[in-house]
């Protein structure tokens, strides 16, 4: 749930209003005061907090917030539309704050760090659990010692063996668990952090001081593009690190998944006007977000690379087989599934097609089309990981078709 702090009630209104629209839970609180009672009751994954209140300011919030051991994890935005001034940014950070928005604010771009602080602190907690599920564990299995000490003695050399091996993989759990945590940090915080001010101030200079400037303002937006371009970069590397944790497969409905990735590319869709359709796909044992994740990177691409004299459209259909194999025949039933992702966009030379999974790999110019360079090398390396195959097939000017192949159920429950 995320908590929207703010003494006037339009403002509480459009930002409530904003993120119901895309599904999150909100609650609200009008005042500092109102929104500490609440925080000490209900549990909230992010807060955005005004800074000029009456009584209590956004910054007394979050340092209160941030003193707590039951809250101080928790993601808190600013939002500001009179104290912009830098001293004033640096003061949110230091009490607390993980970003500054100014007002007025770019809905997408405030969505965006909502998504992207949201799905950090649910990892954040489920990480927790993990720890905690271990710890318990572990305390459960020094019980059980004792007892097996009490009742056989002969057992005593097999169980302290036994309780070695647990301490180290113990260890080594909580290593991997620590590296990870600090590489989400950098990503996320260390480099990501001052990228934010830069983008922020620059576009503050750009209101401010170049409307009057053609030449300067022009050259300050290749500034500001160049920026977002590397926030998306890092943004994507962080991406294709997870996929190398270890996560956990269940049975996940696809077109399920597929809507939710439609969802989060609804104004792309809408702003080029693009005809979607999709048939129905089975149940496969997966990782559901990495699956989203996958279909919303081949979405994109359609879009991306799509014919600006022609309707984009993308259909999706699947068909069973037997084998994993991007050419076997279709059958009634089998122990796969092979998704076709077909677009009628620019398309690319086959010549080409062994480079577009390779990670930084671009055919098209920065100027021609927007990207990273990392999407595709994230669906290729998603559908490894889950045991399966991915192709292509062009013809430049006639649209590409992606084939995946995956296995409806997978050996084992982990990778």
């Amino acid at each position: 749930m995320i908590l929207i702090v703010d003494d006037k009630y339009e403002n509480l209104f459009s930002l409530k209003t904003l993120l119901q629209l895309y599904a999150y839970e909100t609650d609200t609180a009008a005042s500092g005061e109102e929104a500490l009672k609440k925080i000490l009751k209900n549990e909230y994954s992010v807060i955005i907090l005004d800074v000029q209140m009456p009584g209590m300011d956004g910054y007394e919030v979050a340092e209160a917030i941030s003193g707590l051991n039951k809250t101080r994890d928790i993601p808190i935005i600013f939002l500001s539309a009179v104290n912009i001034d830098k001293r004033f940014i640096a003061k949110g950070y230091d009490s607390g704050g993980v970003d500054y928005i100014t007002k007025p604010f770019d809905n997408d771009l405030l969505l965006l760090k909502v998504r992207t602080f949201y799905r950090l602190y649910q990892q954040r907690k489920e990480l927790k659990m993990v720890e905690d599920a271990l710890r318990h564990e572990i305390e459960m299995r020094k019980r059980s010692q004792q007892e097996i000490e009490q009742i056989n003695s002969l057992l005593e050399f097999k169980v302290e063996e036994r309780t070695r091996d647990l301490t180290q993989l113990n260890k080594d759990l909580e290593n991997r668990n620590a590296e990870l945590a600090q590489y989400a940090y950098l990503a996320s915080h260390d480099l990501q952090e001052p990228l934010r001010k830069i983008i922020t101030f620059i576009k503050i200079i750009d209101e401010k001081y170049l409307a009057g400037i053609p030449e300067a303002k022009e050259e300050m937006t290749k500034v500001i593009t160049s920026s977002e371009r590397m926030r998306n970069l890092i943004n994507a590397l962080l991406s294709y690190s997870k996929l190398s944790s270890v996560s956990y497969y269940t049975l996940v409905n696809l077109n399920d998944v597929i809507k939710d990735a439609l969802a989060d590319l609804e104004l792309p869709i809408k702003e080029k006007k693009a005809r979607i359709l999709v048939s129905t796909l089975p149940e496969v044992e997966a990782i559901s977000a990495q699956m989203r994740q996958l279909f919303q990177n081949l979405l994109s691409n359609a879009l991306k690379f799509s014919k600006t004299t022609t309707q984009p459209e993308i259909k999706i259909t699947s068909e069973p087989v037997n084998e994993l194999s991007l050419d076997a025949p279709s059958v009634n039933t089998g122990n796969y599934i092979r998704i076709h992702v077909r677009d009628n966009g620019i398309g690319l030379d086959e010549s080409y097609i062994d480079k577009i999974f390779v990670i930084f790999q671009r055919l098209h110019g920065k100027t021609q089309y927007e990207g990273t360079g990392i999407g595709l090398a994230i669906v290729k390396k998603i559908v490894e990981k889950h045991n399966g195959l991915i192709g292509v097939k062009s013809h430049e000017g006639e649209g590409a078709t992606f084939t995946i192949v995956l296995p409806l159920k997978q050996n084992n429950n982990t990778n």
